[in-house]
């Protein structure tokens, strides 16, 4: 039985999804920069017909709207009966229906943690033999996604429980293309560069950087970014692996050295938008506007693929500000790691349609619908970049098919108390006049007060 992406089903979802309503011949089998041979190949051989699919996750609103695409494209090659449910109390319920034994089939996680507890309690289902060769093939630092989506099950045994869809990136610095124009500066490629650009700003007379830690009750979280993204360029990913699970001391030295090459950009008063005091007072959703001053406060920003929210009204990426790569150095010898986010689709109630689906999940397509749509980024190194409904989402999709190592943002990996806790408090301390050492000292005794 053949069926194709035309149904009067999917004509109805797509008439509520922002691109679909601007663009009415967007999803039109056969059209569009969409990979549909495999589409209709997965169609030809998928038949569900009878069968339902029920899927949980973060998603609300215009993410679900959009997501729904996805999930019309699935009904209609398979026949299956779908349905996604959005909560903004996911983490929460998931655990609740998991334990209760009505959890839906599959789930969306936002936090490979919260799937580990799971799977360590026996609340998820490891996911078919094969996949973790396929994705180590078929996504950019393939191996990483298998590693952040492995874990031990409860009888100790490791396996595959996840698979990646959905990714942020938080390895962007900012900069105002005009002013690196009109001073004639140059994209740094290595960490080297970039600390050679920063130098040369200060001797033409401006100020390289605005930072910002400040957020309410959580103020800090922005350095454990920057430090994380250090770790990754000063070390192996086994050691930042190591770092996050406690198994080399927070207090380690080369845990210390990161925090210290984090402070050669934030402690010096030459090379911060307000002096280095400033760094621990100012919001991190103010501390961008310096790019945008005529002359500028500041060259440059290092934060992730959100901040343009913050941006003043009516700024345009790409003509009035830009992204580059966080750059790795050039004599460390460890490629190009990207630090990001993501979200990860595990087997909460097993069915053929949740095997079914994660099938569909290899497809480009998959990734395209969305890619077409906006707010979506993808590790799948088979998706067409021209689906990307953006420049600026295709420059940061080819970020990460160049990436040599991804690695998940460590604060969110780690204990509450530790990652959401003692960490941002540390770093305020650090560039407020602490040593790292002494930072790093107070982190550890803290994080074995939880053993």
């Amino acid at each position: 039985m053949t069926k194709l992406a035309s149904s009067t089903a999917i004509a109805v979802l797509l008439s509520g999804a922002a691109y679909a309503d601007a663009h009415t011949d967007a999803f039109t089998p056969g059209e569009g920069p969409f990979d549909w041979d495999t589409y209709n190949a997965f169609a030809e051989e998928t038949d569900l017909t009878g069968q339902s699919l029920t899927v949980t996750g973060p998603w609300t609103g215009d993410e679900k709207a959009k997501f729904d695409v996805i999930m019309a494209f699935f009904a209609d090659a398979t026949g299956a009966e779908v349905n996604y449910s959005g909560s903004d109390s996911f983490e929460q319920d998931i655990v609740v229906s998991a334990r209760a034994g009505s959890a839906p089939n599959l789930a969306v996680f936002p936090q490979p943690g919260l799937a580990a507890d799971m799977a360590s309690q026996g609340l998820l289902t490891p996911l078919p033999d094969g996949l973790d060769a396929w994705i180590a093939e078929n996504y950019a630092a393939g191996d990483s996604w298998v590693d952040l989506a492995t874990y031990e099950g409860p009888e100790g045994e490791e396996a595959l429980y996840g698979m990646f869809y959905r990714v942020d990136l938080k390895s962007l610095v900012w900069y105002s293309p005009a002013a690196f124009d009109e001073m004639g500066y140059d994209i740094p490629q290595s960490m080297e560069e970039l600390k050679a650009l920063t130098d040369q700003i200060v001797e033409d007379g401006g100020t390289p950087w605005c930072i910002g830690l400040g957020s309410g009750a959580a103020t800090g979280w922005p350095a454990t970014d920057w430090v994380e993204d250090l770790m990754l360029r000063t070390q192996p990913p086994e050691v930042y692996d190591q770092w996050v699970a406690n198994e080399i001391p927070f207090d380690a030295p080369e845990v210390v050295n990161a925090i210290e090459e984090f402070g050669y950009f934030a402690k010096n008063d030459e090379y911060v938008s307000g002096g280095a005091q400033a760094v621990a007072s100012t919001d991190f959703r103010d501390s961008p506007t310096g790019l945008f001053a005529i002359p500028p406060d500041c060259y440059m920003h290092r934060q992730a693929s959100f901040i343009p929210a913050f941006f003043p009204d009516g700024t345009e990426v790409g003509e009035d500000v830009d992204f580059f790569y966080f750059p790795a150095y050039e004599g460390e010898d460890l490629g190009s790691p990207v630090l990001g986010a993501g979200t990860l689709f595990a087997i909460t109630n097993p069915s053929e349609s949740a095997e079914a689906f994660l099938e569909f999940l290899k497809l480009p397509l998959a990734h395209e619908l969305w890619m077409a749509q906006g707010g979506f980024l993808t590790a799948h190194a088979g998706v067409n970049p021209e689906a990307y409904s953006e420049d600026s989402l295709r420059a940061q999709g080819e970020i990460l098919r160049g990436a040599t190592t991804f690695r998940f943002d460590a604060s969110d990996l780690m204990p509450g108390e530790i990652g959401a806790g003692a960490f941002w408090t540390g770093m305020v301390d650090y560039v407020t006049g602490a040593e790292a050492s002494d930072v790093a000292t107070t982190i550890q005794e803290r994080w074995q007060t939880l053993n």
